[in-house]
């Protein structure tokens, strides 16, 4: 998939996870983008709540230390799914929040910046997350549950993700 990669001209996208060594990822930037050429490569990170303290910092600088310039892009949705006993995949909105305000923590302490977020919401009002405003909790996922493939943020979530979104933006600009 590699090879195949180092030929296509547009821009690529790269999701990382918990388990991307320093050296793996630097070894695909190497092979991708050779001339280090900025807008090639965004690196989508997808950690979790729980994993992206210990990963993201030294991430970063080894991006920076091998020469590339990328877009980093933060998608809190996938590393915090979970599947329920009843086989049933969620998400909480507090590990969603989490993941999102420590990367754009760990992004400013190491000097870079978090240019993108990735989200998954509809505008109908799904439970398929639990938390928010509202509250969601496990035994009101039934209510309205109705993806097959991933758990959405419902409007109200979504909304809420993004005003924290901007509080944060604007906190990080005066502080």
């Amino acid at each position: 998939h590699v090879e195949y990669a180092r030929g296509i001209r547009n821009p690529i996208g790269l999701k990382i996870g918990p388990d991307t060594s320093k050296s793996d990822l630097r070894t695909l930037l190497d092979v991708l983008n050779p001339g280090h050429l900025p807008g090639r490569i965004t690196l989508i990170t997808r950690f979790g709540a729980n994993g992206i303290e210990g990963v993201l910092p030294g991430l970063i600088k080894e991006v920076r230390s091998a020469g590339h310039s990328v877009l980093w892009s933060c998608d809190p949705m996938h590393g915090n799914t979970e599947t329920l006993s009843n086989g049933l995949k969620t998400r909480r909105f507090e590990n969603i929040l989490a993941e999102l305000e420590q990367a754009f923590d760990i992004h400013h302490a190491c000097g870079s910046v978090l240019g993108g977020v990735h989200l998954e919401l509809t505008g109908e009002n799904v439970t398929e997350c639990t938390g928010g405003a509202r509250g969601l909790q496990e035994k009101d996922l039934l209510e309205h549950y109705e993806s097959r493939v991933d758990p959405r943020l419902n409007a109200e979530q979504a909304l809420e993700l993004a005003f924290s979104i901007v509080r944060k933006c604007r906190s990080m600009r005066n502080g």
